[in-house]
């Protein structure tokens, strides 16, 4: 194994005294859980076990069924910079449990575990998962189950696809995460009617929300989806922060690296790929439509303004290589809305 990356190493020890300064303060342990997927062969759950305060080791929950108070306690504060000074407990024992079967795993450095549990009997729909970690409440999540019969998805990235956030400019996107309201962001007109109306087209399929955004902002994310009228999916966010290769985690690879694995794990479904112009969404949906074009019905993208496009990466214009090279034509949409994107693909897919 490859030596851990020096910020990692800091990270972590940085983590260990702050879990025993806390816990001698009466700090516990409790559960965040996200929404989870799966089949008819498996289902994964996503959790995070963190240190609460004193009085306060209620399970909070970020996934699709959580009520407010819930996704209150797992943000803890609706003004997002709270929501980054968490304290993760690293190699704590979690048993997952669905529909009687179980697994056993551990946390990771971050406090998270990814687990997938083979088998579950479980039919197409909603579900709930229980994550039971060590000396914490037992938890609740949402999981989505998807019939093998389905053969159609969206993937949609977040960040400027379904809400306007100015992101990735370091300073308006400290701003917009830290500081300001989460009602302060603005919904992108005409998206979530899309969304509607393209999965009432074909009922059971699912949506994934893809961002490279952490997984500390899932409350807020989920709140703003659930008040915008977007439909229910899972969340797939990541973790910011050192690894052990570096100090920073990749937020493009963490968007291959997911679509690939959809892929592997849906293989009998056609994804529209759905992103904006703003960054990177154009090469990397053209390179997995060039690689795994039977897996690609269309990709959409949103046309940013001039004026985020400055905001955006500093010129009024999009930047990226726009065209997909496939091996056999994927139809690419791009719209500034919801509205125009929905009438581009419904005239490519008839």
């Amino acid at each position: 194994m490859a030596r851990p990356h020096a910020a990692a190493v800091v990270e972590d020890a940085v983590h260990r005294r702050l879990d025993t300064w806390l816990r001698k303060r009466g700090w516990t342990t409790r559960t965040i859980t996200y929404t989870g997927y799966g089949s008819t062969d498996f289902v994964r759950v996503i959790a995070r076990v963190v240190l609460g305060r004193i009085g306060d080791d209620r399970p909070g929950s970020a996934d699709v069924d959580a009520s407010d108070g819930e996704l209150r306690r797992a943000e803890e504060v609706r003004r997002g910079w709270r929501a980054f000074l968490t304290a993760p407990t690293m190699d704590v024992p979690v048993t997952v449990r669905v529909n009687g079967r179980s697994v056993t795993t551990r946390t990771d450095r971050g406090g998270y575990i990814d687990a997938r549990v083979p088998d579950p009997g479980l039919a197409p729909g909603w579900h709930e998962a229980t994550i039971e970690a060590e000396g914490a409440e037992p938890a609740t999540a949402s999981v989505q189950v998807i019939g093998s019969e389905v053969t159609f998805g969206l993937v949609s990235d977040i960040d400027d696809t379904v809400m306007v956030t100015a992101l990735p400019r370091p300073m308006i996107a400290a701003w917009n995460t830290f500081v300001r309201h989460e009602q302060a962001r603005r919904v992108v007109p005409g998206m979530a009617s899309m969304y509607r109306a393209l999965l009432d087209e074909s009922p059971g399929s699912p949506i994934f929300y893809l961002s490279t955004g952490a997984w500390n902002t899932a409350p807020t994310l989920t709140r703003f989806l659930e008040r915008c009228g977007y439909p229910a999916g899972p969340l797939l966010l990541t973790d910011w922060g050192p690894t052990n290769t570096g100090w920073f985690r990749s937020g493009q690879e963490h968007k291959r690296a997911a679509l690939r694995r959809l892929a592997r794990e849906f293989p009998q479904i056609r994804w529209i790929l759905i992103g904006d112009d703003g960054q990177h969404d154009p090469r990397i949906y053209g390179d997995f439509a060039s690689e795994r074009p039977e897996r690609v019905e269309a990709i959409a993208i949103r046309e940013l303004t001039p004026a985020e496009q400055v905001l955006s990466h500093g010129i009024p214009v999009s930047n990226e290589e726009f065209a997909p090279r496939t091996r056999r034509s994927v139809p690419v949409c791009r719209a500034p809305d919801g509205y125009g994107l929905l009438r581009l693909l419904r005239a490519a897919r008839s």
